[in-house]
C-alpha cells in the first residue's frame, strides 16, 4: 500500500474504531479495577486507570475489504483472543482471567500512545503487508514482551522498554506522534 492509499484510508478506519470504541463505552472496564496482580510491576497506575478492556465474544475487527484494502482479508477474517484500538482493548471473555493476555494488550495501548494513530496504524498495516501478522514488528514486541512476562517474576517498565525498541524501528516516530 502506497503512503497515498494509506492517507485515503486512514480518516475511514479511524472513524470505524471511534465508533466501536463508542459503541461498547459502557462495558468497558479499566484495568487498574480488575485486580490483576502483576501488571501494577510492569506498568505506571495512569496507564492502568486509562486504559479499558471490553470483554466480548468476538474481537470486532475494522471491514477492511470494504473499505477497498482486500490485501488484508486474512486479518479481517482471524478471530484474536484480542484486539487494541487506540486506549482500549477487547478481549475474548474466556480469556478474562489471563493477566499474560491483559498483559500483551498494553503493550499495544503504549504503542498507539507513542505513536499516534496515524502512524500506528500504518506502521501496523506495513508490518501486515510486508511480513504478516506473526512477524509484523508491533505484535512481535508484544508477544517477545508479553513472553518475559509469563516466565519471569522479575518486573521491568514496560513503556520505557516500548519506546526504545520504537524508536529503534521508526527513529523519527517522535516526531510524528502528534498526528491524528
Amino acid at each position: 500500500m502506497t503512503w497515498e492509499e494509506f492517507e485515503a484510508k486512514f480518516p475511514l478506519i479511524l472513524r470505524w474504531i471511534k465508533i466501536t470504541r463508542s459503541e461498547h463505552e459502557a462495558d468497558a472496564s479499566t484495568v487498574a479495577s480488575l485486580g490483576f496482580q502483576r501488571l501494577p510491576g510492569y506498568y505506571d497506575p495512569e496507564t492502568l486507570e486509562s486504559a479499558k478492556v471490553v470483554y466480548v465474544d468476538k474481537a470486532p475487527m475494522p471491514p477492511l475489504s470494504a473499505i477497498g484494502l482486500a490485501q488484508f482479508a486474512d486479518f479481517e477474517q482471524m478471530h484474536p483472543g484480542g484486539i487494541t484500538y487506540l486506549d482500549t482493548f477487547f478481549v475474548r471473555g474466556r480469556l478474562r482471567d489471563d493477566e499474560a493476555i491483559h498483559f500483551h494488550e498494553l503493550v499495544h495501548v503504549i504503542q498507539w500512545r507513542a505513536l499516534g494513530p496515524k502512524r500506528f496504524l500504518a506502521a501496523y498495516a506495513d508490518g501486515l503487508e510486508r511480513m504478516g501478522y506473526d512477524r509484523n514488528p508491533l505484535e512481535v514486541m508484544a508477544y517477545t514482551l508479553e513472553s518475559v512476562f509469563r516466565h519471569s517474576e522479575r518486573s521491568f517498565n514496560v513503556a520505557t522498554i516500548v519506546r526504545e525498541q520504537l524508536k529503534r524501528l521508526y527513529p523519527d516516530f517522535e516526531k510524528e506522534s502528534s498526528l491524528a
